[in-house]
């Protein structure tokens, strides 16, 4: 069965973007009033991205928009992709992820990442050279919280409770894009979600994990679109979602580090024909979407992206649930 994913950063370009138009609070309420749609229609998960200091508000704080997913949903999983881990105090970011998964009662997941943004380093007062160890003590200081002991942290006693629902803490993989990152998520013993799909990445996983006598799993993304819009006019709906296609696909291109790689990144997204043809935004029709979803084996609806107003973007979930769904999951199948 195809999974559905629901993505979110709720950015809202500012004033000036041919993209801006709608109020963050605006968009914070359709997410929550669409997540809870998703809930009740059987969709699978919740994405919930992390960045700081963007001029379209990009979300900082996805921790706290999880606790109020929990809140508002009961079955649907909840995963932070990716929590750039490294910019929290990780006895606190420890504390809030506990908090959420007791709300959730165990449906979340987080991805960790250390960020790449140098603005992102210089807000928080970090050295960039060192965001990979400082990553590696996270990740220890986080599980050595959720045993619920006191541990030394820095000098000083500390300890975490409530205990986290899940036993242990929730799942943590590791994000990246390279064989050294594959290589010390296996270190960490950690999952492995990586941006794009290098055999050798994939390969470097392996066998450190064997190194490490780890049973490890690594997440090699298809080339699937990251961003699926269902239209019934999909010419006409190119036209009327190009702002907002052009303001995501520019953002993340202008982010991109040397080196850096990742299978949604537009490489020429100077015009809107060239993001078109990259295939990672797709606007289809509910038979070109059924498609993509037996193809890929899964969807991304990313529906508030780059501004998107609720109300055009409802116009895709209501066809996902009136054209898609039934042919992906026949009744009693959801």
């Amino acid at each position: 069965m195809s999974m559905i994913i629901m993505r979110y950063d709720l950015r809202i370009p500012p004033v000036g973007s041919p993209a801006h138009g709608v109020s963050a609070s605006g968009q914070y309420s359709a997410c929550l009033e669409q997540v809870q749609w998703a809930d009740r229609i059987g969709l699978d998960m919740v994405v919930l991205s992390e960045h700081h200091g963007t001029n379209d508000g990009f979300m900082p704080a996805p921790i706290t928009l999880a606790a109020a997913v929990a809140a508002a949903t009961e079955r649907i999983g909840i995963n932070i992709s990716a929590a750039l881990v490294i910019m929290h105090d990780p006895v606190r970011l420890a504390e809030q992820i506990a908090t959420v998964d007791l709300i959730a009662k165990g449906r979340m997941s987080v991805i960790c990442g250390t960020g790449y943004r140098q603005e992102e380093f210089e807000m928080a007062g970090l050295e960039f050279k060192n965001r990979f160890s400082a990553l590696e003590e996270s990740v220890a200081v986080m599980r050595q919280a959720w045993t619920g002991e006191y541990f030394d942290y820095r000098g000083r006693q500390v300890k975490v409770r409530p205990l986290p629902h899940t036993a242990g803490g929730p799942m943590l993989l590791m994000g990246g894009s390279t064989p050294v990152a594959a290589r010390r998520a296996a270190r960490l013993r950690c999952f492995f979600s990586a941006a794009n799909d290098d055999q050798a990445v994939a390969d470097a996983y392996n066998e450190e994990c064997a190194k490490e006598g780890f049973q490890g799993f690594i997440m090699l993304p298809q080339k699937a679109p990251g961003f699926v819009h269902v239209s019934d006019d999909p010419e006409r709906d190119w036209g009327r979602l190009a702002p907002y296609v052009l303001h995501e696909a520019q953002s993340y291109g202008e982010w991109q580090r040397p080196g850096q790689s990742s299978v949604v990144h537009v490489h020429d997204a100077e015009s809107i024909e060239s993001v078109r043809a990259s295939g990672v935004y797709a606007i289809v029709t509910p038979d070109e979407c059924v498609a993509l979803a037996k193809k890929f084996g899964m969807l991304t609806m990313h529906p508030l992206m780059g501004g998107i107003p609720p109300e055009l973007a409802q116009e895709s979930l209501d066809r996902l649930e009136r054209d898609v769904l039934p042919m992906l999951r026949p009744r009693g199948d959801a």
